[in-house]
């Protein structure tokens, strides 16, 4: 048992890992960002326009929600020219998430009372305004610990950024799993990934309880 452990867990393999695993965390953070921004603005979109810009958000959140992940990372891996299979993996797991963040957004919207928007209209308050000051602000305080868990789901979903060959977390550990023979070494490194996996999510999950709990108490 020892000497596997010495055998898996060389100080270039603990190094290989840890890059692979910042890689993963660095890709959910610009995801999760460019997904939030993004996501927002479809959630608006189909809340409040009605019209063709209402419908075309409408259907590619219904799209990207009812396909799998994997099919949208592995079109465009295939499917767009030039650029790195990082980018690409990337911008499918961006097209993807948005559109969950957009769903999330717009349960946040028709949360809000109707009557805030006539409130602030008689202060003065353009549409817009209203959006700005008064909607969003209420909306995020109100959807923080679904965007926690989506965000949760996000550095998950990386770990399918391994089937393009990505050097993640996930596609570390396998190109590892290559170099060693007995079964109790392969055991060590998918434990590991597990653990490793288990305590990032665990800990931001209990946030989103934490934060969940508060925020009850407080209404």
């Amino acid at each position: 048992m020892i000497e596997s452990l010495k055998t898996v867990f060389t100080q270039p393999n603990v190094l290989f890992l840890l890059d692979g695993l910042k890689t993963s965390l660095l890709i959910s953070l610009g995801v999760v960002i460019l997904s939030i921004l993004f996501g927002t603005l479809l959630g608006l979109v189909r809340n409040y326009e009605r019209k063709i810009f209402g419908k075309l958000a409408g259907f590619y959140i219904e799209l990207f929600r009812n396909t799998p992940l994997l099919l949208w990372m592995l079109g465009c891996a295939f499917l767009i020219p030039g650029s790195t299979i990082l980018l690409k993996g990337s911008f499918a797991l961006f097209l993807y998430t948005a559109a969950v963040v957009a769903e999330i957004v717009r349960g946040g919207l028709n949360a809000i009372p109707k009557g805030q928007f006539e409130a602030a209209h008689s202060q003065g308050f353009s549409f817009f305004q209203t959006l700005w000051y008064i909607i969003l602000p209420q909306t995020f305080k109100k959807i923080i610990p679904s965007l926690l868990s989506q965000v949760i789901t996000t550095i998950k979903d990386t770990s399918f950024l391994a089937g393009l060959g990505i050097m993640e977390f996930t596609r570390s550990g396998q190109v590892i799993l290559g170099k060693v023979t007995k079964t109790s070494e392969v055991f060590m490194i998918y434990a590991f990934l597990a653990v490793v996996y288990f305590l990032i999510c665990f800990t931001l999950s209990v946030l989103v309880r934490t934060w969940h709990s508060r925020n009850s108490e407080n209404v």
